[in-house]
């Protein structure tokens, strides 16, 4: 029975993992945030001190990365741990950019995003998905906003923490790591070329849920 697969690519704070996931659940789908998956990668880094792409690439296979699926909730472990809710801080997430530049890094995880792909109907999300992972899915999307939008976004969610930064420095990252993402040699940050561009900079999230349903649907009927 064949599978449907779903690709949404864009560049960080877009939204992207949010609104999978309540498409995913308003579909019955599984939704997978490859994104998380890299995080993961980066948090071991961290955590073992491997701050070169050498020493990443030495080290990646030790990193056993397994998605766990709860209600079609992603729950990311990390050689057996549950690191679900430790791998959103700044300093992983610039980590993450980093070590998704890294060949070794990508090979590590295309094989399993793959294999989740051929067994399941699903929501991807990430950088690559719609010109790398699944080039032949049933719809991509191209999910994006102004990053000024994005560095809003992201203020916002961070404000209550103690150690927030101000929007400045979150809007320079935010265009640090789109740099970076973009001009990375392998799998760069791009819009493929049959996918649907959707700008959310004045969207708001409820809106863009019905809009990608909608597109889902209409592409499925």
């Amino acid at each position: 029975m064949k599978t449907v697969n779903i690709a949404i690519d864009g560049p960080g704070g877009a939204g992207k993992s949010s609104i999978s996931k309540a498409v995913a659940a308003e579909l019955g789908y599984i939704h997978v945030d490859t994104g998380a998956m890299y995080r993961a990668i980066g948090l071991y880094a961290l955590r073992n001190h491997c701050s070169e792409p050498e020493q990443i690439a030495e080290h990646v296979k030790e990193a056993d990365i397994s998605l766990k699926f709860i209600g079609g909730v992603q729950r990311v472990l990390l050689c057996g741990e549950d690191v679900t809710d430790y791998i959103r801080s700044p300093e992983v997430t610039m980590t993450a950019s980093k070590v998704s530049a890294v060949p070794e890094v990508r090979a590590h995880l295309l094989d399993l995003q793959k294999k989740i792909a051929a067994e399941n109907n699903i929501i991807m999300d990430g950088r690559d998905i719609g010109t790398v992972v699944l080039p032949h899915a049933d719809l991509k999307i191209f999910l994006t906003a102004s990053p000024e939008e994005r560095a809003s976004r992201r203020y916002l969610e961070l404000r209550e923490k103690p150690d927030c930064p101000d929007y400045d420095q979150i809007l320079k990252e935010i265009q640090k790591r789109d740099y970076d993402d973009m001009h990375r040699d392998i799998a760069p940050l791009c819009q493929a070329e049959d996918a649907v561009l959707v700008d959310t900079s004045e969207m708001g999230f409820h809106e863009v849920t019905e809009f990608i349903l909608d597109l889902i649907r209409k592409k499925l009927e």
